[in-house]
């Protein structure tokens, strides 16, 4: 008898093969969007080259695991920037809602509170551990490499299989509430020079119910100035030109992943600007970004500076800071390149 997750499955196996071979090179995001499906009931499905198990809630469980694996390769993305690090998971910490992890290569701030599903997938021999959230959305893939302990992942993989694998529930995407705009107010300029440490802007803007674009066009160019959406291309071939240590976030509703270090070797490829190291790849859509600004934030350890890159909806694509740890002051070369991008001078 076929099972219900079975009559699912091969009607899309079927779609996507036809979409497939249409477009062979496109990836399995793009394909979800084409078919308007989500990318898990792909996965699910285990459609083309794909074989998956659905493993256990919660997913912290798994997670707290990782490092188990040794290095592997994380990979965080949003629609229009790709961040991929090789490295282990260290220093794991996973709560109800949020969860860290510190190691010196794999840097993750984890959200849980949108994830929802947890996979093994095996895509035509390359295999990793994906989550992904209420809406099908992929929030943080971990793939197996060279480097990878391979009993590690397949003990990780069996001690958390589902028995009772359900075929995924999909709900709609809401906006986040950080892009509903309220109006900014003179106290949000006092409160923002009154900052001691960067991880107090989240709560300075729910305080002032403003969402970020209010809030850089609000506060004063010695503190937030837009400049040109070329910078950031500019910006990653002077740091490696320069072999500048910077730190670049990259992030979605249930992860934020960061790089920290210099980086050598970035090209174009398309719409694509991409650093190509052999521990970092990062794949930003330059096409995308609606607006460009540096920032400037007060600390108890002196000025931090960064490049923020934006949609024209308001969302965060990517943001860049010079490489520092707390009670250390930002990188003085990180400062003077972007104080050299500035038509108006920052308050120091």
């Amino acid at each position: 008898m076929t099972t219900p997750i079975e009559q699912r499955a091969q009607p899309l196996r079927e779609r996507y093969a036809q979409a497939k071979a249409a477009d062979p090179k496109a990836r399995i995001r793009t394909l979800a969007e084409q078919l308007q499906v989500s990318e898990v009931e792909l996965v699910a499905a285990q459609c083309g080259d794909l074989t998956s198990i659905q493993l256990t809630s919660p997913a912290q469980d798994i997670f707290k695991e990782l490092g188990a694996l040794g290095r592997v390769m994380a990979l965080t993305r949003n629609d229009w920037c790709v961040h991929e690090r090789h490295g282990k998971y260290e220093d794991i910490r996973a709560g109800k809602s949020m969860g860290i992890v510190l190691g010196p290569d794999i840097d993750l701030r984890v959200f849980f509170g949108p994830w929802a599903t947890s996979w093994a997938v095996n895509d035509g021999g390359r295999r990793s551990i994906q989550f992904f959230d209420k809406a099908g959305v992929a929030i943080h893939k971990v793939y197996v490499t060279d480097e990878t302990d391979a009993a590690a992942y397949d003990a990780l993989v069996q001690k958390f299989t589902s028995h009772d694998p359900q075929w995924p529930v999909i709900e709609p995407a809401t906006a986040p509430a950080e892009n509903q705009n309220g109006e900014a107010t003179p106290s949000l300029r006092t409160d923002w020079l009154a900052m001691q440490d960067t991880h107090e802007f989240h709560n300075l803007l729910q305080r002032h119910k403003v969402s970020r674009m209010t809030a850089l066009r609000a506060v004063g160019p010695d503190l937030a100035q837009e400049v040109s959406n070329d910078l950031a291309e500019r910006m990653l071939q002077a740091v490696a030109e320069r072999d500048i240590s910077f730190m670049c976030f990259v992030g979605n509703h249930g992860m934020i992943q960061i790089h920290s270090g210099p980086i050598k070797k970035v090209m174009r490829t398309g719409p694509w600007f991409n650093v190509l190291e052999p521990h970092f790849n990062l794949h930003l859509n330059t096409t995308t970004i609606a607006s460009t600004w540096i920032v400037n934030k007060p600390t108890a350890d002196g000025w931090v500076t960064s490049l923020e890159c934006y949609t024209d909806q308001g969302d965060l694509i990517a943001q860049f800071f010079g490489a520092r740890k707390p009670g250390i002051p930002e990188l003085s070369s990180w400062r003077e390149l972007l104080c050299g991008y500035c038509q108006q001078p920052l308050a120091a």
